[in-house]
């Protein structure tokens, strides 16, 4: 089982999702079900919706960057560990993301918020699994899994 906590730090959240952790969890639940790769899989990981000022605090204090930004993910393990945590069967933590509202709704002029939440937070997933993007070869891969994964939950 994939469980997602969904921690709201800023009001504006509740204009575009009146129960996250609802959303989420079904988000979670539909990719869950077209993926092979993530069934018979048991971990939890967290989800924290907030805006410019606290998503600049984790991105200064974590990153040394002092500006905002879109999404930060912080994996609990190396890729190489989370290898053996899968093989092991168990529930284990993988990690957390931060959202910042106001970046996507920036973008929002373009495609709808939700759409634009949903790229986000499964980018930010990946990078809990080790997946990166320094380098262009990683980018296509992590591109192409994101746009996958995407789909998935798109086309229930």
């Amino acid at each position: 089982m994939i469980k997602v906590n969904v921690f709201v730090k800023n009001h504006y959240w509740q204009k575009y999702l009146t129960n996250p952790n609802h959303y989420f969890n079904k988000q979670i639940k539909r990719l869950r079900k077209k993926e092979k790769s993530l069934q018979k899989k048991n971990y939890s990981f967290s989800i924290m919706l907030t805006g410019n000022k606290e998503i600049k605090y984790f991105n200064d204090k974590f990153r040394n960057k002092n500006k905002t930004t879109d999404i930060l993910s912080f994996p609990f393990y190396q890729k190489k560990e989370l290898k053996q945590l899968f093989k092991k069967k168990q529930n284990f933590y993988l990690g957390d993301i931060v959202i910042n509202y106001f970046k996507i709704k920036k973008n929002d002029k373009k495609e709808n918020f939700l759409k634009e939440l949903n790229k986000l937070w499964i980018h930010g997933f990946l990078h809990l699994f080790g997946h990166d993007h320094k380098i262009y070869k990683d980018y296509i891969k992590m591109n192409k899994i994101e746009k996958r994964y995407l789909h998935r939950i798109e086309n229930d």
